[in-house]
């Protein structure tokens, strides 16, 4: 295996289950120091990596907090893999509940802000980052009875985009991939039908794996990618229509 992130301190929120988990294991195997964030503290006590933080990552001030601590630990941030997230229920729009479409937001959008805002300035230090946030072809396309999902997921990707832009004059990217739907502990949270739904609008015919995403993620956190920012990158199985 490589050493490409030799040296390299990386941050991966939602890392002790699911993408997060599959991303970690990955940046740690090429030499990443892997730091994770997850709210599960019993994940991570049977997780390996050369940090963690128990997190909430709907609490700002907590955010700033694991971001100033994480860099006084390990010494530099350089990457940072937002995959903590949610599905939320599945209602049509004029029947979802508030409170439930707030709960998505704040995990699936704000949490995301909240973590890219924290870590920028520590790269910002030494003049070096690669941002990858994880958001969802629900996001370009929108999944009917997942609104609050699909929109939490486009304002994922606004957000990369504008904050690509502001650090162009950096040595920091900032970039977003958009899988379709891949076999996580999240199929736990929708219905069967939603699920039939999803695997119906996949050319190939399958779901992704958790590993397929990661290669594509790698590659955004690497030094190999110095002229992608603020850009989407799908990873659909063809799903993706533009």
């Amino acid at each position: 295996m490589s050493a490409r992130f030799a040296g390299r301190l990386a941050i991966v929120t939602g890392g002790a289950s699911g993408i997060g988990a599959g991303i970690a294991a990955r940046l740690a195997e090429e030499g990443a120091r892997v730091s994770l964030w997850d709210r599960d503290a019993a994940a991570l006590a049977n997780a390996e990596a050369a940090h963690k933080v128990t997190l909430d990552v709907t609490d700002p001030d907590a955010v700033h907090r694991a971001a100033a601590n994480t860099a006084s630990a390990l010494g530099r941030i350089d990457i940072l893999v937002t995959s903590a997230g949610i599905t939320g229920p599945n209602h049509t729009t004029w029947e979802y509940p508030v409170v439930e479409w707030d709960r998505v937001i704040d995990v699936n959008l704000k949490g995301v802000f909240y973590c890219n805002r924290a870590v920028v300035p520590f790269m910002r230090q030494n003049d070096y980052g690669r941002i990858v946030n994880i958001a969802s072809i629900a996001g370009k396309e929108g999944n009917p009875n997942a609104s609050a999902y699909s929109a939490s997921k486009a304002g994922v990707i606004g957000l990369t985009k504008a904050l690509g832009k502001e650090l162009s004059a950096t040595r920091i990217c900032v970039n977003c991939v958009t899988p379709a739907a891949v076999k996580t502990p999240l199929f736990s949270q929708m219905t069967q039908q939603q699920i039939d739904w999803m695997l119906s609008k996949i050319p190939l015919g399958r779901f992704g794996e958790i590993n397929e995403v990661a290669s594509l993620v790698l590659w955004l956190a690497s030094d190999e990618c110095s002229f992608s920012t603020g850009a989407v990158f799908d990873i659909s199985g063809g799903r993706a229509t533009y």
